[in-house]
């Protein structure tokens, strides 16, 4: 049986930066396993020490050497975890000197540049519009919606509110989502609320296996999650959305990354400015 290798993803701050690079590196290679120990907050050698020595017990337990991704700027603690028997890859040192060299000036090595975030524009926006999310989940309010910055529509469980909150957390947009339902397919038309706004609005479907999958873990053995109402209802919403000329995306097979950069492009929404 192949061995799991540990790996640790070291960081003064809150080591967003090195798992996300960490993570994509490491899915490059799938016949290895991996243990994954994120160690935030690692803002002092006494912590840089004790960091080293859990890097030094899961090497004992595993039996195979550990991989350390390091965003640490602190020489001294960097120091710390060199003493390891790991593969350290410091992923700051990668950048800094070409970085500084290019700019023709020092970086501040400064440890936790993210920690004043919080008092900054965009920081601010971006928790504007995660509240303004949350309110507009799901239909649950239509207020204000003239405020939003794209409106999500498709069926029950195809993606739109795992949607809507990363295109807030990550880039401080306003997204509501409103679920096409029964009724509408009824009616042949859209929901009342969004038809003064067709221009915001962005389709997410999804394949009728996998929402009968979702849908069986949220209701059971119930015709809301039968394959044939999800067929049905994905077809209807598909012709809906085509008749109205919504833009739209199939969330199956892609992540939640991939579908909001989709969006980002195709209504032409610039995070840049957020």
């Amino acid at each position: 049986m192949t061995q799991t290798r540990p790996v640790f993803f070291v960081s003064d701050g809150t080591g967003i930066t090195a798992e996300t690079l960490g993570h994509s590196l490491l899915a490059q290679f799938p016949d290895t396993r991996f243990r994954h120990h994120r160690m935030p907050f690692i803002d002092s050698p006494e912590k840089a020490r004790d960091c080293a020595l859990r890097i030094r017990d899961a090497a004992a337990e595993s039996g195979v050497r550990p991989i350390v991704f390091n965003t640490l700027v602190d020489p001294g603690a960097v120091a710390s975890l060199r003493e390891v028997d790991a593969l350290f890859l410091d992923l700051f040192e990668k950048f800094i000197e070409p970085l500084e060299s290019e700019l023709g000036q020092h970086s501040t090595h400064t440890a936790g540049r993210f920690h004043g975030i919080a008092e900054s524009q965009d920081y601010k926006r971006r928790i504007e519009a995660i509240n303004f999310t949350l309110t507009h989940d799901d239909g649950v309010s239509h207020a204000d919606l003239k405020e939003s910055d794209v409106i999500l529509v498709g069926v029950s469980r195809s993606g739109k509110t795992p949607t809507s909150l990363y295109l807030a957390m990550q880039f401080g947009i306003k997204a509501a989502n409103y679920p096409l339902i029964p009724e509408d397919f009824e009616r042949n038309k859209l929901p009342p609320e969004l038809l003064n706004h067709r221009s915001k609005l962005f389709g997410l479907t999804i394949g009728a296996d996998r929402l009968s999958q979702i849908r069986q873990e949220r209701r059971p053995n119930s015709r809301y999650a039968s394959i044939e109402n999800c067929q049905h209802e994905i077809e209807s919403a598909k012709r809906m959305m085509k008749r109205e000329g919504i833009k739209w995306l199939d969330s199956t097979t892609k992540s939640i990354e991939e579908i909001s950069t989709i969006i980002l492009q195709e209504v032409r929404l610039d995070p840049s400015s957020y």
